[in-house]
């Protein structure tokens, strides 16, 4: 059982990484890598590895996305702010 449970994850983190790779916006691209990083924690966890887990969870399923999220936020209100003001 326990075997079939590793198998099972890593096709889910193999689906969900291709996912975030073949997501273009950064926005989304983050949601995605949030979204892998939980997966990610599960599969240290059924690894018997919890510790490690909890640090993916911690710094990829939220930290990472949340960092790229806020990076996006300036980037767009910089190009608006340029846009409006005619510097281009």
């Amino acid at each position: 059982m326990a075997d079939a449970s590793i198998v099972v994850v890593l096709v889910l983190v193999a689906a969900t990484a291709t996912a975030a790779v073949a997501t273009r916006d950064p926005a989304r691209q983050a949601l995605v890598l949030s979204v892998l990083g939980v997966v990610l924690a599960v599969l240290f966890t059924v690894l018997q590895a919890p510790d490690v887990g909890l640090s993916q969870l911690a710094v990829g399923a939220a930290l990472t996305p949340l960092l790229i999220m806020l990076s996006v936020r300036k980037l767009r209100r910089r190009a608006r702010t340029r846009d409006r003001d005619g510097d281009g």
